[in-house]
Formats: structure tokens, sequence, C-alpha cells
């Protein structure tokens, strides 16, 4: 019976040989002859096999049991607690394991869990872990019945500090990160499945490495109202997990998100402008030069939601980026240095293309009343699509171009005719023609190279396409004719 001693060696089971093989003869005989022991060892094989997964990530809460292989990342402390109507009271202990894919939380309880206090578990151990999984209160949790080490076994994850973003791996516990935080969210409140309300923040952090979203759960979710973007801040005891094939930092009950008086070095490595293409999702930075008014708009539920549009230039070219929901009402003004991270490109009006900030995108304030960024042509040289390509405008003497920050105005980055304000250039008659990209006081129009910011009392509309003449005065140019 060699087939089926090779067969049982394949097995992860706790059925001994000689049990296994006394139930191969029963299926034998259950199957009247129509199996031979090969074949009744094989569908026995199955069944013993049934629930073991591939990976973490194959593991849903709504399975009845679950094999899987993966490695020890972190070790909890251990806790007591009441049972009721029992007088001993109950242990457990929780172990965050990792594969490549996942990580997952194990809870281990009573004889198991002291076990484990007592160092039998050591971080970096693999297990083959039999248990069931749930929605735990940090996402998907198994209650182990038996996990065992085995040292054959190799998992491609390692344990760390995770010191930087750029560090930060699959499955990592106890992480202690510090970086500058560059944006927050509103606080949402969920239920659980034992009708208690849960709680969910987050925030975006950046370090000289990179940035990760950091998620906040229930009484940690409220720093996100407490902490202004552009404060530096230490995570303590987080754990990294994966969304939507990016890795997040997560802070639970044991975790803090604290205030730390260190200054932290934040550089975006942003994607040229020129070279975005529709349906990609993309980094952007640069100058904003025109903003529209918040518009709201009615949802097909009957909500009310909002959007606003500003468009923003980098060293290659310029595109319209809409702001969605909590994001329109950034504090944001033409001049302003901006990062558009996480932004979806997609089929704007007139066939250009637009970035959409959506709930996941974030949107940063990098520098208040920043010059307005050297037009394509002038950096024709310089392709780089971070803040270093942004200077301070040149020599106005040698441009003719006056930033709108030094012009005192609240329009958009003025042309190198509105930047002669002066003498008798002031009151020459200057012909412009753009798209209306800003409505209000003052309009502001774009001709794809330059802005000009234009007083009139004429009624526009967004995206249409106008001529004015006047005289430029104080960085406006106030128009006599609109046609």
């Amino acid at each position: 019976m060699g087939e089926i001693a090779d067969i049982y060696a394949d097995l992860e089971t706790d059925v001994s040989e000689e049990e296994f093989r006394e139930a191969v003869e029963e299926k034998v005989e259950q199957m009247g002859g129509l199996a031979d022991e090969e074949t009744a060892a094989m569908l026995l094989a199955h069944e013993l096999n049934e629930g073991e997964v591939e990976t973490i990530a194959d593991i849903e809460p709504g399975m009845d049991e679950v094999k899987f292989i993966a490695k020890v990342m972190a070790i909890g402390d251990l806790k007591t607690f009441e049972r009721e109507g029992e007088d001993e009271d109950g242990r457990v202990i929780n172990v965050e394991a990792a594969d490549e894919t996942a990580s997952v939380r194990l809870a281990f309880w009573d004889g198991q869990a002291v076990d484990i206090d007592d160092g039998m578990l050591s971080v970096g151990d693999v297990l083959r872990v039999k248990g069931r999984p749930k929605d735990g209160y940090n996402g998907l949790e198994v209650s182990v019945d038996k996990a065992e080490v085995d040292d054959d076994a190799a998992v491609d994850v390692e344990p760390g500090d995770g010191s930087t973003v750029e560090a930060l791996t699959m499955g990592q516990s106890d992480v202690s990160l510090r970086g500058l935080v560059l944006d927050t969210d509103s606080v949402r409140t969920f239920d659980r499945d034992d009708g208690s309300e849960g709680k969910v923040s987050n925030l975006t952090l950046g370090d000289e490495t990179g940035r990760v979203r950091v998620t906040m759960w229930d009484d940690r979710a409220d720093r996100a109202t407490e902490i202004e973007p552009g404060t530096a801040v230490e995570v303590v005891d987080g754990y990294v997990r994966e969304r939507d094939g990016s890795l997040e930092l997560h802070v639970g009950d044991d975790g803090a998100v604290d205030e730390i008086d260190e200054a932290v070095d934040f550089q975006p490595d942003a994607d040229p402008i020129d070279g975005v293409e529709i349906e990609q999702t993309v980094d952007i930075a640069g100058v904003v030069r025109s903003a529209d008014p918040v518009r709201t708009f009615d949802r097909d539920d009957g909500s009310e939601g909002q959007v606003r549009n500003i468009r923003i230039q980098d060293a290659t070219g310029d595109i319209r980026v809409a702001l969605w929901g909590d994001k329109a009402d950034k504090d944001i003004q033409p001049g302003d240095e901006v990062l558009a991270a996480d932004v979806e490109i997609q089929d704007g009006w007139q066939d250009d293309l637009e970035a959409s900030a959506s709930w996941s995108s974030t949107i940063v304030v990098l520098d208040d009343g920043a010059s307005p960024a050297p037009t394509p042509e002038e950096q024709a040289d310089d392709q780089h699509a971070g803040l270093s390509s942004f200077g301070d405008g040149g020599d106005e003497g040698d441009t003719g171009v006056e930033s709108t920050a030094a012009a005192g105005t609240d329009g958009g980055a003025t042309s190198d005719a509105a930047g002669a304000s002066s003498g008798a250039q002031a009151a020459e008659q200057v012909e412009f023609t753009g798209t209306v990209v800003q409505t209000g006081d003052p309009v502001v129009l774009d001709d794809g190279e330059q802005t000009m910011s234009v007083e009139t009392g004429e009624r526009v509309q967004l995206g249409q396409e106008v001529t004015v003449r006047g005289v430029v005065d104080d960085g406006r140019l106030d128009a006599d004719d609109v046609f």
C-alpha cells in the first residue's frame, strides 16, 4: 500500500496514519467496490484538505474553517476576561501574521494563549494554522483551533520597524513612523455585525521617501479632526495592511498618532502634466493658475454634492483638476503650490483631459502665495515635474512677468502684458483671447500659455471662449469690450 502512504505523507492533518488507513477501508466498503483503496484514499485526502487556502488574501470571513501558512510578525499581550456563567476567567492573546499577499490577526485562546505568553512562539516563526475566520474590529481575524510551527516552510515577508514610508512592508506590526501630515479626512461611522458602532478616519503622511495613507479606528479616529496639515507627527504601534493594491498604515486601540517637535522633509515626486493619459491615476504638482467657485449639485439619491475646479501648471503644461466633496472646501487660491496625488485622468470638457480628485485622492497646499510656474516654452530644457522646477518667477525685469502675489491681486497669474503696470504702458489698450476658467470677480481667461484677470460686468460662462479689450491696471484688465 505504498500509494496510501504517499497520499498520507502529503496531508496536513491531525489524523494518524493508522486512523487514515482504517478510514480508507471504510470508504471502500461504503462505495460498494466502486473505488479501490487508492481512489478512496484520494477522496479522503480531499475531504481532509477542504478549507485549505493558497494565501491569506484568499481568506473570507464567511468561511467555516481555513488552513494556511503565515509568518508571525508581532505578538500581543495576554489579556484576561470574564466568561458569563463561569468562575474561571478566559484568556486571549493576539498575534499578527502575514504572507506575501496580506496580513491577518490570529486570536489564541486559554491554554494556547498562556503557552504563547510563556515564550512558546517567537516573531519570525512560520505557522501552519487551522481556524475560523471572522470580521474583527480591525479587519480580518482568525480564531485559531490549532497552530504548529513549521521550520521547513518559508514565507517571504520580514518583520521590521517601518521607520520610513519606503521601508513599510506587508504584515508589519509595532510600526513607528515619523512624517508630515499632508491631508486629513472627516470621521466616518459604520455599523458592525454585532450591532455596535465603529468610527474610522484617514490622514495622509509624507516623509523624505514617499507618502502613505493612515487609517485610524474608533477612539483614534478623532485625531483626524485634531491635527492640521503641515504638522509633524509620529505614528506609534501601527500595523500595515493592503487596500486596492497599496499599503496602508493602520492605527487601532493600541496605537497612537502624536505630534512631535521635529522638522520632517517631504518632496513630492510628481508626474509631468504633459505626459498623463486618460484612465491613469497619477500625482501632479504645480502652481494654481486659476480657481473657480464651489458649485453644488443634486445627486440621484437626493443628497447634495459639491465640486470645485482649479487649474494646475507645472514646467510641462497645465490641467484642470476637479475637487469633489470636502476637497472643494480647501482654501486654494491662484499662486498656491499644490500637490494633487492619486487623481484619475478623465476625458473632460471639449475633449480636454482633466484630473478628478475623489475621496481616495490627496490635495496638499505646499506653499501659499508662490509665484506662477514658468511657461512650458521657458522651461523647455527642464522636464522635471517636481517643485524644484518652480522658481520665484525669475527677475521680473527680465521676464516682464509680475507674480500675482507681488501684484497683490486675487486673480490668476498675470500675463506679460498685465505685468507692465507703470507709466505709459499701464494705459495701453490690450486685447486678449482665452477660455473662461473662472467666473465672478475677477473673471479669469486662459489662452493655453498664460492667464488674464479681467474686470467686467458682462455675463460669461465657464469654458466659453471670449476676447476682451481694455486697459491693464494693477494686474487686471479693465474690459471696455467683451466679444
